[in-house]
């Protein structure tokens, strides 16, 4: 199976490059060759690299510079997610589009499922709804992954920033009134594996549309970074200390969900496809960090 994928330095694609087996053949297209805003480029690269399946992995995600951008962030996520569909549907294979938990407004008491109304409250997370109604309206063979809270041993994201912080302080300030589920790239790269390795030996109806993809479990951001420090111990690293507080004592220019949980049940029940739970998968990566250099994407 060769699975050709938007970008190439992103967390997601380094993950799918690295848990690839000898079954799945991973192509990584980016700019100048691919760029998501040159509709014709884009169709040519496309269908120049001849893939089984199209996974879109490629976006605008700088969260907050967004409110500043969003006509730039709407043309990547939004146009840009067209301009892969468009090409899918003409090429006949099924497309895979990651989306996110920022299309709720997180005012939902329990976690999200996936026909329930979306609101986004910022820029990206409404630039990210328009790349799944374009992705949904011209690309019927089509999957559309909403996820959250993305980690992994390499690029940019929330535990590398912890463990940078905890060798020069004491005390790290975290917010601890937003939920959401940790999620491991490497493990989002296996189950995204597994869903293109059935979209395309099976058309059923069912199998398209969205779905939840997360790491089991849930937590705020602090009981995150505690588990992050209590591991680094175990490592040799000093104790850091977690000072829980509230959004409103980190104010940022987007909004975020209070309660980014999602439902991962249909996922479960369709696709026979579950994450692990996200301590286990945290051990892991912050093992993996602390052991030796491995950063592959930064």
């Amino acid at each position: 199976m060769r699975i050709i994928v938007t970008g190439t330095q992103g967390q997601l694609v380094t993950a799918l490059r690295e848990r690839a087996t000898d079954a799945a053949e991973i192509v990584a297209l980016g700019r100048p060759l691919l760029d998501l805003l040159n509709r014709d480029g884009l169709r040519a690269a496309l269908f120049d690299a001849r893939g089984d399946v199209i996974v879109n992995a490629a976006a605008y995600t700088a969260v907050d510079k967004a409110e500043q951008e969003e006509e730039l962030a709407f043309r990547v996520n939004g146009e840009g997610a067209g301009h892969v569909a468009e090409a899918a549907a003409e090429l006949g294979v099924p497309l895979i589009h990651f989306s996110t938990d920022y299309v709720f407004d997180g005012s939902a008491p329990r976690p999200y499922r996936e026909d329930d109304a979306t609101a986004p409250l910022g820029a990206y997370g409404r630039s990210k709804l328009e790349g799944e109604r374009r992705v949904a309206a011209l690309c019927p063979n089509s999957v559309i992954l909403r996820t959250a809270w993305v980690y992994s041993p390499f690029g940019v994201n929330f535990v590398r920033t912890m463990l940078r912080l905890g060798e020069t302080r004491e005390e790290v300030g975290v917010v601890a009134d937003q939920l959401g589920n940790p999620t491991s790239a490497l493990d989002l790269a296996d189950a995204a594996l597994a869903v293109a390795a059935r979209l395309r030996q099976d058309g059923a109806p069912q199998l398209r549309g969205v779905f939840h993809m997360t790491g089991a479990g849930e937590a705020c951001w602090a009981d995150v970074a505690e588990a992050i420090f209590a591991r680094a111990t175990e490592h040799g690293r000093r104790a850091v200390r977690v000072r829980r507080i509230a959004t409103a004592d980190f104010p940022t220019p987007a909004r975020r969900p209070a309660n980014s949980r999602l439902d991962n049940a249909e996922l479960s029940h369709v696709y026979c496809v579950a994450l692990p739970d996200w301590r286990r998968s945290l051990a892991a990566c912050v093992d993996r960090l602390l052991a030796g250099p491995t950063d592959r994407g930064a």
